[in-house]
């Protein structure tokens, strides 16, 4: 099984107004480069564990859960995918466990998978009980734990005749909660959404602590017979570099960024096999396109300032190493002030989001909380390092601009680094999780949301710009200069 992350962008023409000396939105410059409780009944089914949640239009994290393999808890900020022989989450998280060879993991993954097939009646109970324990009401006031109960004992007892019939039943169920993102998916539609690979080379890495406490990027999941794992790369794997690029230090989102690459090129891992086995470097050939969502130019404002104009189309895995490369570039060649254009852009891979938004916060500067019934989504994310740069900004947004572009813009904007200039954006901040069935079918869930670092709710409200229309530089300094003040008062 495997998992994936949707993300989708699109490109319409702006309605801001922009003096003379930044052309509305490109003609791309001419130099262009550069995201519970168990289920107890009496198959003891496997336990479902969280292994992602992902904000945005059309974007999920997928929880699997499956009795041909045990679910590992993952990070909030990627996708996840199972080979049938999976490692149990104790193997991969305590710190003092002793070296274990393959095989032994092999033998102990497998004895914790056995399981009996679902019948019709668990499929019904099993979607029952993911919406009991994580579903949060995006604020229509359609859900209540009574309500609910309620429905558990409409489906307690029940004999149904049919899959099909379940599916209907778990439809009308989701239904009922009156939340658009809270979704029945067909065995089909699931299996889709789990073919997608963020590093290309079919992998998904985690962060895992060793016995001094230093974090540790190790192969989580991989898919089976994928580029990896024909290469040699394998469960438990530790990656020490990519392409001659150490690892250490280095985030799960990072690394996989690294890896990323035009399809069929090559990429060079250098893994450590098990807790403590050889180290070995491996060529993998990449199976997908990965392509840069940054746009850039300098834009001259008079003979001794220019503006260093950076369009992003969307969040995926490239958006954070492209924008700094373009960023650092655009400072070289004399940007005094930037304009970050997330117009038309609905979301992506969040953590992509995030880890842009901490480009340019100051260190311990609150990026965004994120708000859940379940403690593991109450969480404030901060800034951990210097911004990359200190000029003013301005953040373009319109309607269009929705989820992780949201995120960018409210951090940036309540940090008082940006001013946001256009229109109200969408108003999409709510987490959804995919979790996936015993019959290969799945239910995507909203399980959380989030909340600007001025406590603002962005579902539902959006977030309103500073400006309609460009103002001058002289008014975004003086505007931030003051937001500074307020905060620090």
């Amino acid at each position: 099984m495997a998992s994936v992350i949707f993300f989708f962008s699109s490109f319409s023409p702006s309605h801001l107004h922009f003096p003379s000396l930044l052309p509305m939105p490109p003609p791309f410059p001419s130099f262009v480069n550069s995201e519970k409780k168990s289920f107890s009944n009496s198959l003891n089914l496997v336990d479902k564990t969280l292994i992602g949640a992902i904000s945005g239009v059309l974007s999920f994290g997928l929880l699997l859960h499956s009795p041909s393999s045990v679910a590992l808890d993952y990070s909030a900020v990627d996708f996840f995918s199972l080979s049938s022989h999976s490692l149990p989450s104790s193997s991969l998280s305590d710190s003092s466990a002793s070296c274990i060879d393959e095989d032994e993991l092999h033998e102990f993954g497998s004895s914790e998978t056995v399981s009996s097939p679902a019948t019709n009646e668990d499929i019904v109970r099993e979607a029952w009980e993911i919406v009991n324990d994580s579903f949060l009401d995006s604020g229509r006031n359609r859900w209540s734990p009574e309500a609910w109960k309620q429905r558990q004992e409409d489906i307690t007892n029940i004999s149904i005749q049919t899959r099909s019939k379940a599916h209907n039943i778990i439809r009308r169920m989701l239904a009922s909660l009156g939340d658009p993102y809270t979704r029945f998916l067909p065995p089909a539609e699931f299996s889709k959404m789990a073919r997608y690979d963020m590093t290309g080379i079919g992998i998904n890495l985690r962060e895992v602590p060793d016995d001094n406490g230093v974090m540790k990027i190790k192969v989580l999941g991989l898919l089976l017979d994928g580029p990896a794992h024909l290469a040699g790369v394998r469960q438990g794997d530790e990656i020490v570099a990519v392409n001659g690029v150490d690892a250490g230090g280095k985030s799960a989102f990072e690394v996989s960024s690294l890896l990323q690459g035009p399809n069929e090129t090559l990429v060079t891992v250098k893994v450590m096999h098990g807790n403590c086995g050889p180290v070995e470097s491996i060529q993998v050939q990449r199976q997908v396109l990965a392509r840069t969502p940054v746009f850039y130019r300098l834009e001259q404002m008079d003979a001794t300032s220019s503006v260093g104009y950076i369009r992003l189309k969307e969040f995926n895995g490239l958006a954070k190493k492209d924008l700094v490369t373009a960023t650092k570039r655009l400072e070289a060649m004399g940007a005094s002030y930037f304009i970050l254009d997330l117009r038309d852009n609905l979301g992506g891979l969040v953590q992509a989001g995030i880890e842009i938004a901490k480009l340019f916060l100051n260190e311990g500067s609150t990026v965004i909380y994120t708000v859940g019934r379940d403690p593991q989504y109450q969480k404030t994310v901060v800034a951990d390092a210097e911004p990359l740069v200190k000029a003013p900004v301005v953040v373009l947004v319109n309607k269009r601009t929705a989820s992780a572009s949201e995120i960018v813009a409210s951090s940036l904007h309540d940090n008082c680094k940006a001013v946001l200039v256009g229109e109200r954006t969408y108003g999409k901040g709510l987490i959804q999780s995919v979790f996936e069935l015993h019959d290969g079918s799945g239910v995507a869930v909203t399980v959380g949301k989030y909340v600007t670092p001025n406590h603002k709710d962005i579902n539902g409200n959006g977030i309103e710009p500073d400006f309609q229309s460009f103002p001058a530089w002289s008014d975004v300094t003086e505007r931030l200069s003051q937001c500074s003040i307020l905060r620090q008062g």
